[in-house]
């Protein structure tokens, strides 16, 4: 790999902080905790990490409300421990990228503490999106937009002489008011917020909401307000994808491409855009804004071969065709696991969802460009369905009082040895109780369980990753789709097949070439008519 170029092709491993491994005892996952776990990491074969964010926070949406941009908070360790990490990371040659949250902040956040005690028109309110409401004494919101996470995305605020004053907008929870990108004071303040990082010698920045920060000037009325909220998805076109972030991420890229030019190792900017398609998603991705963006649509297909090849080959022709590389994605923090979104019952190890899940890895990973996997995915981790009310602490849930949709099962921590809770997550702590109850068939799952297992999820992805690495023909580059019978997607890549049955097909004619990988148990060079995927050399 051209070592000035690493990300192209990278893997890079999600770590959900809270949930990967606890140091201290506390049921919480800290920051010494990932590094105890770097080996593992490395072992697996991944190319870098990102860190959910471990900011000071009040933790309403776990570390997505900040409150300092530039600290650690006490539960997670503090800016010393945050260095032994990166240290000990780049020893073993694995980046580190930050989640950055530049769309809002915390309601803690000095900067809104001091608009809240401010005088409506001043500047500290100027910084944030403050508006007086409608209706003859102001007590309807400014406008119709509703949250991401439900009910109004307006929130009025009480004044400091304490008569109802103006609203804030809030696009999530309302501890999570948006920032005024219009105010000059904001762009400004995330360079420091840059720097500061990137003067500690981290790899890069993975971008939260990076299709956000502008809203129309005059924000209007929405024809169809509810749309956020109902899609859990930003399709308001007045709030997301203004054109004027583009801007943000040209200042952004000049600023990582300093850093690069002053010691020749470049630092990675990947954006979590949602847009409604992959032409809109590859305007953040022109030479000179992001240098990748997640590809989401391959995440939210259905399990379908015409599906499947529609996504990638959209995504090949309008992303790789800018000169970046598509950033691949099947599960992350905010997603129903793929073990259960593709049909698995939550508490058992086999069956359709896993064998989906397991041959939707091998065509992820055979794809040209980058992917991430989302910590729990290389153990085949399910979804847990079943956690209750009393422990939940999705923000959705709060405002909703809904189950729908919520991302608590796929954050529970992860189980790392033994045969009860916390399965290794607090080590020397038997007797902690993890931040989320882990279920009992999670030893099913465990870690020490999955490596000694050469059948399992683990080496499944430890060895897709190696010959990842060691096949020159996989990685950045292109792909042709091969003719293939019906329910059968197989695409070559240079002398490698990748061919994936969806289990809807007969039983096809052998693959002819000598197979170097496959998720199912068919015989070699066969696909069988149960849902697998092979690589195979021809």
């Amino acid at each position: 790999m051209n070592r000035h170029h690493w990300w192209r092709d990278a893997v890079i491993y999600q770590v959900y902080v809270r949930s990967f491994l606890d140091s201290t005892g506390d049921g919480v996952g800290d920051l010494a905790g990932v590094r105890a776990g770097l080996p593992y990491l490395k072992k697996l074969g991944v190319d870098g990490i990102w860190l959910s964010p471990f900011y000071p926070s009040p933790q309403h949406d776990h570390g997505y409300d900040v409150a300092d941009y530039c600290d650690v908070d006490p539960v997670f360790g503090d800016l010393g421990e945050f260095d032994l990490l990166v240290g000990s990371a780049h020893r073993l040659n694995v980046k580190v990228l930050l989640d950055i949250v530049p769309n809002h902040c915390s309601s803690e956040h000095p900067w809104f503490r001091e608009a809240l005690a401010a005088p409506p028109g001043s500047p500290a309110r100027a910084r944030f999106h403050f508006a007086d409401g409608r209706g003859p004494d102001g007590s309807e919101p400014p406008n119709n937009w509703h949250s991401m996470f439900g009910g109004p995305a307006w929130t009025r605020v009480t004044e400091p002489d304490g008569r109802p004053g103006q609203w804030y907008l809030h696009m999530f929870a309302p501890e999570q008011p948006d920032w005024n990108w219009r105010n000059p004071e904001i762009a400004a303040e995330f360079e420091r917020i840059l720097r500061f990082w990137l003067d500690r010698g981290i790899d890069g920045f993975r971008i939260d909401v990076a299709a956000g920060l502008f809203k129309h000037p005059d924000l209007p009325d929405s024809d169809d307000p509810e749309a956020d909220a109902r899609t859990r998805d930003s399709v308001n076109p007045l709030a997301w994808n203004q054109p004027e972030v583009h801007d943000v991420w040209r200042r952004w890229r000049s600023l990582c491409e300093e850093y690069t030019e002053r010691d020749g190792a470049e630092r990675l900017l990947v954006g979590e855009v949602s847009v409604p398609t992959a032409r809109e998603h590859a305007r953040y991705v022109r030479p000179d804004e992001l240098h990748q963006a997640f590809f989401f649509d391959l995440l939210s297909a259905p399990w379908d071969p015409d599906a499947f090849r529609k996504v990638i080959s959209e995504a090949m022709h309008d992303i790789a065709g800018t000169g970046s590389t598509v950033t691949w994605v099947l599960n992350n923090h905010d997603q129903v696991r793929t073990v259960t979104r593709y049909g698995e019952p939550a508490t058992e190890g086999s069956g359709l969802g896993a064998a989906r899940a397991r041959a939707a890895a091998l065509l992820m990973l055979a794809l040209p460009g980058a992917a991430y996997i989302y910590q729990g995915e290389e153990l085949g981790l399910p979804e847990v369905v079943d956690l209750p009310d009393d422990v939940l602490t999705d923000p959705i849930f709060r405002r909703t009082g809904s189950r729908a949709r919520i991302r608590d099962g796929c954050r529970v921590p992860l189980p790392w040895s033994g045969q009860a809770s916390p399965f290794g997550f607090t080590p020397g702590a038997e007797s902690a109780k993890p931040w989320l109850p882990q279920p009992e068939y999670f030893a099913e799952y465990a870690t020490d369980r999955a490596l000694a297992d050469t059948r399992s999820f683990w080496h499944l992805y430890r060895d897709g990753l190696q010959l990842r690495s060691a096949l020159p023909q996989l990685g950045e580059g292109t792909l042709r789709w091969l003719d293939s019978p019906p329910g059968v997607l197989a695409f070559e890549r240079g002398d490698l097949v990748c061919a994936v049955n969806f289990g809807t097909a007969p039983t096809p004619a052998p693959v002819p070439g000598t197979p170097l990988l496959a998720s199912g148990s068919c015989p070699p060079g066969v696909l069988s008519g149960s849902t697998a995927a092979w690589w195979i050399r021809t």
